[in-house]
């Protein structure tokens, strides 16, 4: 993109093409507002619905379920075995690294 140099005006840039009038290019092009086919004319007019008007209701849902009651002993003992698996493969994964590291270095070493 190159930009005007000199003196110019800074808006001069964004000015439209091939208006030929310096005058008549800052002013936006006259619009006629008793020709409707000429441009977008607006949204058409709307009436605004009776007060207390609502869409109709057909189904009624069902009451929402009771849930069962947690077992809190169940749910300790599964978080701790889950824990104790993250755990191993944490340990799996930092001895595999480890090994890897090794085998690098004395890649390099030797």
């Amino acid at each position: 993109m190159t930009t005007p140099s000199g003196g110019s005006n800074p808006d001069a840039y964004w000015r439209r093409p091939g208006t030929g009038d310096d005058a008549a290019a800052d002013r936006p092009p006259a619009t006629s507002t008793d020709n409707p086919a000429s441009g977008y004319v607006g949204p058409p007019p709307s009436v605004p619905p009776p007060s207390g008007w609502r869409p109709p209701v057909h189904v009624q849902p069902a009451p929402p379920r009771r849930l069962p009651p947690q077992d809190m002993a169940d749910l300790d003992v599964a978080e701790q075995r889950s824990q104790r698996v993250t755990y191993g493969f944490g340990m799996a994964a930092g001895v595999v690294l480890v090994v890897v590291v090794c085998l690098l270095c004395s890649r390099i070493i030797f």
